[in-house]
């Protein structure tokens, strides 16, 4: 049952408003969202909910779950991104985020990076001119004004090596981006990774806010308040590569660790900000401790921002985060002082 998952692009196309559309057979918009993203593998869902998403897909169980077919990774270098949420190959990342929380440098990062590995770059100019805008023009290859322009360009691009496409929410809630994702597979090109971003911060309040998606990058108020960035929440981010049998068993188990570290320490911080650490019994204080260094750990400078930051820009490979990671688990760190962990890369 392990290599079962739902036909994401499928139900993305054939029912754009699946919030409504959820809500109105009896089904949890956060279930649908948990089933693509594989939160919930697809082996543990409901048969009536099954059933019920290929109902308002118009599609028979067979097409609504594909069988044996490997989620591919792309790789960042960005220790919580690969950690928590791998972006999938050809897949629709949606980011959930208020303003000011730095989805747009993420965004204008991963662009850059990915870039370097050889992906074509293409973003839809946002209707809006707001906040932050301007920084992800300037990370974009190319810059389209339109669906259609970005159709032609696209449909040129994704013959000859991957392409990252990236759009404002407006665009989905038209339902424009959902036409251009099934006219550019009509004609054979999947090899398109989708990253939709909310410039205004409404889809914070929304049950999937872009319909289904392969990877939900969820932003977290806290660690931006305190400017822990990349500001990715570790507990409600996640991605369809984290299935069990699209994801290497190291890597699984390892961010399941770290998701129980992370949880258990965000409950003891509530508790030290008002009573102190002094209040946590010892074997507490061990957790809180190891809590601290990986979340620490975890924020990383970023090359887009080297000019505000006076940090240069680090990469760190999956691998090392992974073995490093460990170590703060395994309690290998303990003795590291937290401001070690802050804004570094691999670790010393």
């Amino acid at each position: 049952m392990e290599d079962l998952r739902l036909n994401v692009a499928l139900l993305r196309r054939r029912v754009p408003n699946l919030t409504s559309a959820a809500r109105a057979v009896g089904l949890r918009p956060a279930t649908v969202s948990n089933l693509s993203t594989g939160k919930i593998p697809v082996g543990r869902a409901e048969v009536r909910t099954l059933v019920a998403l290929a109902s308002l897909a118009e599609c028979s169980l067979d097409e609504l779950i594909i069988r044996g077919e490997k989620v591919e990774m792309m790789e960042t270098g960005i220790k919580a991104l690969d950690l928590f949420a791998p972006l999938t190959k050809g897949g629709t990342v949606g980011l959930v985020a208020r303003p000011g929380m730095g989805q747009l440098v993420i965004l204008s990062e991963v662009f850059y990076r990915l870039r370097e590995q050889g992906h074509a770059t293409v973003l839809l100019k946002p209707e809006d001119n707001q906040q932050g805008v301007s920084d992800i023009l300037d990370a974009a290859d190319t810059v389209v004004e339109s669906i259609k322009e970005a159709y032609e360009h696209i449909a040129q691009l994704g013959t000859q090596q991957q392409v990252l496409f990236a759009a404002d929410r407006s665009y989905v809630l038209t339902g424009e981006i959902q036409e251009l994702q099934e006219r550019l597979l009509n004609i054979g090109i999947d090899s398109v990774t989708t990253f939709l971003v909310d410039l205004k911060g409404e889809a914070v309040d929304e049950d999937l806010p872009y319909g289904p998606l392969e990877t939900l990058l969820q932003f977290d108020a806290d660690l931006a308040a305190r400017h822990m960035f990349p500001a990715i929440n570790p507990i409600y981010s996640t991605s369809s590569v984290l299935e069990g049998a699209h994801l290497d068993q190291t890597h699984l188990t390892i961010q399941q660790r770290a998701q129980k570290l992370l949880r258990r320490y965000r409950e003891l911080r509530s508790i030290v900000n008002v009573k102190g650490s002094d209040s946590l019994p010892a074997t507490e204080k061990q957790t809180y401790k190891r809590g601290e260094l990986l979340e620490a750990y975890l924020t990383q400078p970023f090359y887009v921002a080297e000019e505000f930051t006076g940090q240069k820009g680090e990469t760190v490979t999956l691998k090392e985060t992974l073995e490093d990671v460990r170590k703060i688990l395994d309690g290998a760190s303990d003795t590291k002082d937290v401001k070690e962990l802050s804004y570094v890369g691999k670790m010393k």
